[in-house]
């Protein structure tokens, strides 16, 4: 590895180390008009079921 590369790398590892497990109240708005718009183009477009599964992963990994 490159000795430049190295600080960039002790940086980054440094940055993911205080990220919090629980969300805050920005992110649940978020989160919340996420699932607003999902609901809205599910009701124009169903999902198939190929999506649905993969949505039904997505949140139980979250």
């Amino acid at each position: 590895m490159p000795p430049a590369l190295r600080p960039l790398l002790a940086l980054l590892l440094l940055l993911a180390l205080p990220a919090c497990d629980k969300p805050g109240p920005a992110e649940r708005a978020g989160e919340s008009l996420d699932r607003a718009g999902e609901r809205l183009r599910d009701a124009v477009d169903p999902p198939g079921p190929g999506e649905r599964a993969g949505r039904a992963v997505d949140r139980a990994v979250r």
